[in-house]
């Protein structure tokens, strides 16, 4: 038989617990300790969350930031552990959130204190110290073309990681690339830490380009995160597309469906022959020093001031002015005599008035070269920026979506 004494001990036992588990939750659920106790409701408190938690490590170098609710921030301090030196940053025009104004750096330990006040008048604040991600726990992604820039109809979005990516349908879904023209745009992936992304055929002239990199927090291997969340835009320019016949020595440059000039050129020679197939130009330099030794040529030439060249591929094609043609042989365009670049008539110091300076200036980076009629292989689709010597199918292929 149960005793009213003893039911009543049960009910406050019972309620006793319940007043401690509502306690914890409280305890648990804020990032902020407000001023005072008690007069008021709960739920009017400001209650601040600092995104980077206090002592935690691999934090968001683009969205740590302050974030509260019920209340508005009155004022963020954040500072480098090691220096002391201030990061400056902006609340919102409601009051509701703080970030910093730039990036923060890899592997950096920062603090961040923070203050607010309440719906019901009452002060808040929050700390913490934490540590961002560390660059051997995160990957960077260097991309082409940059934002703002305007390139030629057979600019790829490239990517070149600095890590090797073995979650490449993560990463991949994560980089968004658009076309004003509709055009679909596909990646290709060439090995673990190369990504580009192009359309099945040459961008449309005019069109607006956007690549949404959404890579921040995105695990890109075991262990090792993305830390870039950005957008750029690039615009296409007009359509230049250049032919090299290396069977007769001239180069035609279509512009927007239209010859505007034929060119004499001197190919690679028979022993040093030019790569046939379209090659994109991927820098430009008024006058560069090319040197034999560092594309296998050994001592068989160094030139410290090569003028108006433009690279087509990376190991070491260039389109460019060449001074130096033997005035002894056959005008210039009758032969090849390069090791493998295409030349084309210019001048010592870059000058104007020669058809190297004139295509030069006359050039995008993005603009396609393209090579026929030489006894040399097609250059391969990853030396360069020339995905476009892959057939489609092979290229979606290449595709981790």
């Amino acid at each position: 038989m149960t005793t009213p004494d003893a039911t009543v001990r049960r009910t406050l036992v019972a309620c006793a617990a319940l007043v401690v588990g509502a306690l914890t939750l409280t305890a648990c659920g804020g990032d902020a300790e407000a001023d005072g106790k008690g007069g008021g409701s709960e739920s009017s408190e400001a209650r601040i969350v600092i995104s980077a938690k206090d002592g935690s490590a691999g934090a968001s170098i683009n969205s740590t930031g302050v974030k509260v609710s019920h209340g508005r921030l009155t004022g963020v301090k954040m500072a480098e552990a090691a220096t002391g030196a201030a990061v400056a940053g902006k609340i919102a025009g409601d009051g509701k959130s703080w970030k910093p104004e730039k990036r923060l750096e890899r592997g950096a330990e920062y603090r961040i204190s923070a203050t607010a006040k309440g719906e019901n008048g009452k002060t808040a604040k929050a700390g913490s110290t934490f540590t961002t991600v560390s660059t051997d726990n995160s990957f960077v992604g260097t991309y082409t073309p940059d934002g703002g820039t305007k390139v030629g109809v057979g600019m790829p979005v490239s990517f070149t990681f600095d890590k090797a990516v073995s979650k490449k349908k993560d990463v991949q879904s994560h980089i968004e690339v658009t076309s004003s023209s509709g055009q679909k745009v596909v990646g290709h992936w060439f090995g673990a830490q190369r990504l580009d992304f192009r359309p099945e055929e040459y961008w449309k002239a005019g069109s607006e380009v956007t690549v949404d990199i959404g890579l921040d927090g995105v695990e890109g291997a075991d262990g090792v995160y993305g830390v870039q969340d950005k957008t750029v835009t690039f615009t296409v320019g007009r359509s230049q597309v250049s032919t090299v016949d290396v069977a007769t020595q001239t180069m035609k440059v279509v512009r927007d469906g239209r010859t505007v000039r034929t060119i004499p050129i001197s190919s690679g020679s028979p022993e040093n022959s030019t790569y046939n197939g379209q090659m994109v130009i991927s820098e430009k330099f008024r006058q560069t020093r090319m040197n034999g030794a560092t594309v296998g040529h050994g001592g068989e030439y160094d030139i410290s001031d090569v003028p108006d060249a433009m690279r087509l591929t990376t190991s070491g094609t260039f389109i460019h002015g060449n001074y130096w043609y033997n005035k002894g042989n056959p005008p210039f365009g009758s032969e090849g005599t390069s090791h493998g670049c295409v030349g084309l008539a210019d001048v010592r110091g870059a000058g104007g008035g020669t058809d190297g300076a004139w295509f030069f200036d006359n050039s995008l980076v993005g603009d396609v070269v393209t090579v026929r009629n030489s006894p040399d292989k097609t250059v391969t689709p990853d030396n360069g920026l020339n995905g476009w010597n892959m057939a489609w199918s092979a290229w979606t292929a290449g595709s981790a979506l």
